[in-house]
């Protein structure tokens, strides 16, 4: 697939996406100096969607204290998951999607140990985690690229999905695979942290300045560059 979306590119988003990266150097954020286990990250990501950062860390690190393996969240029954990660979106549904896809996730691999991600080819690991319940290319992304895997993919919430639609680098109707794999093959020697740290700015762009309903385009840096800008 990221062949295809090179081929498809022609690498025409390169200079763009370098000149965007350093246009928002004033948004970046240091990395976290500990990365989580493929896993742990998996499941942080997975109970974030449509969350503030804040409620699914403290989600997160609740059901690390509850339960203490992700062996234990397979295990527990979905209303106490649920009752855990009460305050994130959508919990419910969130409860039942973990439990399920750590329940397969053990049943292939007893150690619930992804490492071997990481020597997978990276469609091929991309499609291994998107056949777990709840797991889209978002969650698959977030897995490889931000834990210690630090795989060179790039992650696109709904934040990151809008910039790169209202900057025209992706379609209208491109959804969030589509603009992960944009991003990725347009940039073959970006590192995983550059993919991080790309990321983490357009999010943070996203919710400060390029906002859903109506954005406020004086306080974006990449303005100048952007298609969609209001004028006043």
């Amino acid at each position: 697939m990221f062949y295809h979306a090179r081929m498809q590119l022609g690498f025409f988003g390169q200079g763009e996406l370098e000149r965007w990266r350093n246009g928002l150097a004033p948004m970046r954020a240091e990395l976290p100096s500990h990365r989580r286990k493929p896993v742990g990250q998996l499941v942080k990501s997975l109970i974030s969607g449509r969350t503030r950062d804040a409620v699914s860390l403290a989600a997160y690190r609740r059901l690390g204290a509850r339960f203490g393996s992700a062996g234990r969240i397979a295990a527990a029954p979905v209303a106490e998951i649920a009752e855990t990660i009460a305050d994130v979106t959508f919990a419910e549904a969130k409860a039942d999607w973990l439990a399920d896809a750590l329940q397969r996730i053990g049943a292939e691999r007893a150690d619930f140990d992804l490492a071997f991600l990481g020597a997978l080819p990276l469609d091929d690991a991309l499609a291994w985690l998107e056949r777990l319940p709840g797991v889209g290319r978002k969650v698959a992304a977030s897995t490889l690229n931000a834990s210690v895997l630090a795989r060179p993919v790039f992650i696109v919430d709904s934040h990151v999905l809008r910039v790169l639609q209202r900057l025209r680098f992706v379609g209208s109707r491109a959804e969030a695979k589509d603009a992960s794999e944009a991003v990725t093959a347009a940039m073959p020697h970006w590192s995983a942290d550059d993919f991080l740290r790309f990321h983490i700015a357009c999010k943070r762009l996203g919710q400060a300045a390029c906002l859903f309903e109506r954005p406020t385009c004086a306080a974006c840096p990449l303005a100048r560059d952007c298609p969609s800008r209001l004028t006043p």
